[in-house]
């Protein structure tokens, strides 16, 4: 039996590739005979340069850059081939900010920028950008700073690459971008469909989880608006309000300015990762997350997975850390649907044991395997 492990992290607990350790060994213990293929997943957010990286065998580089608050810090992205893989998470994730710090009135894309300008140095032109897990809310503006873009004020001055800035631009200047920026590709994986601001903008859907209160989340809305006007009026096109402008605390904006091109996160990563032909030739399918809801069907690994198998007609386990509101839905693509969880126990006491809880389950899927094999 061959069986095709494609889990996606569960988060605050087990990177997707522990999963796949975890879910292998009780395979190994209760069937030994079945082959095991982990293809450890992410959907574009926290873990995806480390799952295209590590089923591909490429390669990590590191490099020095600036985080979300501004510091110096080392941060890395991955090589695959001809292509650099960028996790936004990596380089300014909110878990880099410290709780008490949380506020996007003082974070910045610009070391996202750095990170592809020494990509660039290195030679690549093709990208792949993970566009989740952000602790910001400029809308790409220290990005674009970083790769040479000129923001000046009513005075002339250039403007530092800080959200503060964003009222004060006046003059946008696009030319200034590093040519070799306009001579690559980037795909950006992201599942979110926000325009860059309104009420479903990036200021008032995921500023809140960034430690902006009601008023922080005016204020940079209004900021948003003013900045993504002054820059269409100078290139003649608009972008703020296509799907995927307000990912990332708007960093999709900059990123659809730069001419990327946007697709499912998990998707991306799968097809990156060549799953599609390795649930092909599997007899089962065992995917998973930390909790599985009826959000799971809007691009989640879970969801892409469970179309693959689908499609195949391979048969597919759903086994996660916990299920939710609506995850009956999910019954159309899996066999089964678990939770992890053993006894009646609280979210944290099933993440502090995630390691063992998850073996005994995975044990009890190969057990009944391998007794109808």
């Amino acid at each position: 039996m061959n069986v095709v492990l494609a889990p996606d992290s569960f988060k605050g607990s087990l990177l997707a590739s522990e999963v796949c350790t975890i879910i292998k060994e009780a395979f190994q213990h209760e069937y030994p005979e079945a082959t095991v293929i982990t293809v450890p997943m992410a959907d574009g957010g926290e873990g995806t340069m480390g799952a295209i990286v590590s089923a591909t065998n490429g390669s990590v580089r590191y490099v020095t850059a600036h985080g979300p608050l501004f510091e110096t810090r080392q941060t890395a992205y991955g090589v695959v081939h001809d292509t650099a893989v960028i996790e936004v998470a990596q380089v300014i994730g909110l878990p880099l900010v410290p709780n008490e710090k949380r506020n996007p009135l003082h974070t910045t894309t610009y070391g996202v920028g750095e990170v592809i300008a020494a990509a660039l140095d290195a030679g690549y032109r093709r990208f792949v950008i993970g566009l989740g897990g952000s602790s910001t809310n400029d809308g790409g503006f220290g990005m674009l700073c970083a790769l040479g873009a000129t923001f000046t004020n009513e005075k002339g001055e250039h403007l530092p690459p800080i959200p503060s800035s964003l009222p004060h631009i006046a003059y946008v200047d696009m030319t200034s971008v590093d040519r070799r920026v306009y001579e690559s590709e980037f795909l950006v994986a992201c599942d979110v469909d926000n325009p860059l601001y309104g009420e479903r903008g990036a200021s008032y859907i995921f500023g809140p989880q960034k430690g902006a209160d009601r008023e922080t989340v005016r204020l940079l809305d209004t900021w948003l608006y003013t900045y993504a006007k002054t820059i269409e009026q100078q290139i003649g096109r608009s972008y703020a309000h296509m799907p995927g402008a307000g990912a990332a605390g708007g960093l999709g904006f900059a990123f659809l300015l730069l001419g990327g091109t946007f697709i499912s996160g998990a998707k991306l990563v799968g097809e990156m990762v060549q799953l599609p032909e390795k649930i092909k030739r599997a007899h089962i399918v065992i995917t998973g997350e930390g909790q599985s809801d009826a959000q799971t069907l809007y691009g989640k690994v879970p969801f892409y997975v469970g179309q693959l198998a689908k499609q195949y007609d391979v048969p597919a386990f759903l086994l996660s850390g916990s299920l939710g509101d609506g995850f009956e839905k999910l019954y159309a693509y899996f066999v089964s649907c678990d939770a992890i969880a053993t006894k009646p126990m609280t979210v944290e006491q099933c993440m502090q044991s995630a390691s063992t809880l998850l073996y005994a389950k995975a044990r009890n899927i190969a057990r009944t395997l391998k007794r109808f094999s």
